[in-house]
């Protein structure tokens, strides 16, 4: 009798496909970077995207490819690390110092279009632009304010706000700076690394033919593109402000009167008269006025006495003797 052995159960394993691994190992990269490039605060002087392609072992196809270490995507995630550490190096000729530049003119003329034409000319000076305008005009049509916005080259801001002191009569001034070039490395730096990753992540989803290795890899190609996209907003806002710095103008109409008030005398003989005069033509308006305003009162109270006059005459003729009623007599004895 022959007997034969038990046979033991096959026991199937599941090997990770090695794009979904990869994409895994791409998450990681980021943040790596992130790290690296806030606590070095440099901008890379490799582009990190020639990076070459991670090894994708044997295929990407089909869920079973291991790299030749063994485990599934460690080529890609070293070579993801690699570069992410490249773009977060700072550059070795360093990084000039970047500077948002605001300041804030204000002024007064007794002829604002004049002023507001010498601030176009130190405008046109500086090789600069005027971003926003409002101009206000008095009940004559004349310019009364005039507010502008104005662009300047960084380099030239300092030089622009002296000349724009001196257009007019200097009522008010500011001017400030804020550093932000670590934010500019920073960003730079993020932008590296962001595009490097994306390309890679493109490479693979062009190599996959699994669903849902495709359906992961676009996953992480759709949060890699925002990001970017946001970065990039962010790097476009950074160059326009510490390429160009923005100046605030103000020009009001200066009164004439309040222009020449400080120099004028008050003291001798002539301001006395004058000031006399004054107070005498005041009381005589003030007692005018009153008289004006009494008379309507005066006029309708003189017509009800005339009305009640002859009333008041024939009473007392009824009653000569006693104005209140007619005499009783009284009888007397004997």
């Amino acid at each position: 009798m022959t007997t034969t052995a038990p046979r033991r159960p096959t026991i199937r394993r599941r090997v990770p496909s090695t794009a979904a691994a990869l994409v895994l190992g791409l998450g990681l990269a980021p943040a790596l970077a992130a790290c690296s490039a806030g606590g070095g605060g440099g901008s890379g002087d490799t582009s990190a995207a020639d990076a070459p392609a991670p090894a994708m072992g044997r295929s990407a196809v089909g869920g079973s490819a291991v790299d030749s270490a063994g485990v599934p995507g460690a080529d890609a995630f070293r070579a993801d690390g690699v570069a992410a550490k490249q773009a977060a190096e700072p550059a070795p000729d360093g990084t000039q110092q970047a500077l948002i530049s605001t300041g804030t003119v204000s002024l007064s003329s007794k002829d604002v279009a004049a002023a507001r034409f010498d601030v176009q000319k130190v405008v046109d000076k500086y090789a600069g632009e005027i971003s926003d305008e409002q101009t206000d005009t008095d009940d004559d049509g004349h310019v009364a304010t005039s507010h502008l916005v104005i662009r300047i080259p960084s380099a030239d801001f300092e030089k622009a706000m002296t000349d724009l002191k001196g257009v007019a009569d200097l009522e008010y001034a500011s001017a400030k700076s804020e550093d932000v070039t670590t934010q500019v490395i920073d960003t730079r730096s993020r932008l590296k690394v962001q595009r490097a990753s994306i390309a890679r992540i493109t490479t693979l989803l062009a190599r996959a033919q699994n669903l849902r290795d495709i359906v992961l890899i676009e996953s992480q190609l759709s949060r890699r593109q925002a990001t970017l996209d946001s970065l990039e907003r962010r790097a476009a806002y950074l160059a326009d402000q510490t390429s160009q710095s923005t100046i605030t103008v103000d020009i009001e109409k200066a009164s004439v009167g309040a222009a020449h008030k400080k120099h004028v005398d008050h003291t001798g003989f002539v301001p006395g008269l004058k000031s006399g005069w004054h107070g005498l033509t005041a009381i005589a308006v003030a007692v005018a006025t009153a008289a004006g305003a009494a008379l309507p009162f005066t006029v309708v109270l003189l017509l009800l006495g005339l009305m009640a006059w002859p009333v008041l005459r024939t009473i007392r003729r009824r009653h000569p003797g006693d104005p209140g009623g007619p005499d009783l007599a009284v009888p007397t004895e004997g």
